[in-house]
């Protein structure tokens, strides 16, 4: 990194992420009035950066712009009016196009920064903000998890479902967690999911109905989508939540209302991004919680592989293709190999 200039992975064109991000010097961001610069230490990849390298997210930033929607860094300048935060500080939040986390140095709104926890590393605290925060109030705001209640997980060993597993133990559910394969199998053990199916060798609507005497799950955390969704509601309970999360399994489907009716069951949407804009004191109560329960010991991502800046277009690639278990990390300060926790 020079004094005018840094790394940056850049999408200049849409498509796979192994094809469309190039590690190209940049001129380093200026923080402007409520903003500041930090130095990137870890990052994550997340399932919508690769969404944003096929121009197929909500967010669809102008071009070119730097990927990396989350992460763990150390201030270094503040813009006007920005009080609280300072050089030297051990952040986490959410990057501002173009300038996002897959850098040397990444650009955040002050008001979208938070501390990072104590309790955690670099890696592990880079991984609590989206799905943490999704799954905090997937499970506290929208859906009102009760203790004794059976909570089943989609993709619990991913991003977001191996949060969700952690968040729903902490709040004294039983969880019900599915994967795709005995790797992922392993990992959502790890989360301590009660237990665990893999999809590839036992249907899950049988395992949740023998699981739970034929009442069903309280809450279902789906954030795959299409057919996954299309089976969860032949096992949701009676008055049973089912939390849309997103659509990784590439269909959006069509909800059959009058099923919804007679089963009497409710289907609730997550747009988490929201409340950073229509209720952002909210968002800074929830990084409360999660840093008391961090601290507590009850909830700690689980960092599955901890790669060098210059490993980032094939890790995203392989998140893209459901090839990665736990969260994949990436820090500048590591070159070459990736490392193990």
């Amino acid at each position: 990194m020079t004094s005018t200039g840094m790394l940056a992975w850049r999408v200049s064109e849409l498509g796979e992420p192994r094809d469309v991000l190039r590690l190209v010097d940049v001129e380093r961001p200026t923080p402007g009035p409520g903003q500041l610069v930090v130095r990137v230490l870890a990052v994550p990849a997340n399932f919508p950066d690769a969404l944003m390298c096929r121009g197929l997210y909500q967010v669809r930033p102008e071009l070119p712009f730097t990927p990396g929607a989350e992460l763990c860094g150390e201030v270094v300048a503040v813009g006007a009016g920005v009080t609280g935060l300072a050089p030297g500080d051990r952040v986490i939040g959410a990057p501002t196009m173009p300038y996002g986390g897959f850098a040397e140095l990444a650009l955040l709104e002050a008001a979208m920064t938070f501390p990072a926890p104590e309790a955690l590393d670099d890696a592990e605290a880079a991984s609590l903000f989206i799905g943490y925060q999704t799954g905090w109030f997937a499970l506290h705001r929208r859906t009102r998890l009760q203790p004794g209640e059976t909570l089943l997980v989609h993709a619990a060993a991913g991003g977001v479902g191996s949060a969700a597993v952690q968040l729903g133990k902490a709040a004294g559910a039983t969880v019900i967690g599915v994967v795709g394969g005995e790797a992922k199998a392993e990992v959502a053990r790890q989360l301590g999911a009660d237990v665990v199916v893999d999809r590839h060798r036992e249907d899950f609507v049988a395992v949740v109905k023998e699981y739970t005497d034929g009442r069903g799950a309280d809450v279902i955390y789906d954030p795959v989508g299409g057919d996954t969704y299309d089976r969860s509601t032949k096992c949701i309970a009676f008055e049973g939540r089912i939390l849309v999360i997103g659509f990784a399994g590439g269909r959006i489907q069509e909800a059959a209302l009058n099923h919804a009716l007679i089963k009497n069951y409710s289907i609730i949407g997550l747009h988490w991004g929201l409340y950073n804009t229509r209720n952002p004191g909210v968002v800074r109560a929830c990084h409360d919680e999660l840093t008391a329960l961090a601290a507590q010991g009850l909830i700690k991502p689980l960092v599955s592989e901890r790669l060098g800046l210059d490993q980032v277009a094939d890790g995203v690639q392989r998140l893209a293709d459901g090839d990665t278990v736990g969260r994949v990390v990436f820090i500048p300060a590591l070159a070459g190999v990736g490392q193990n926790p």
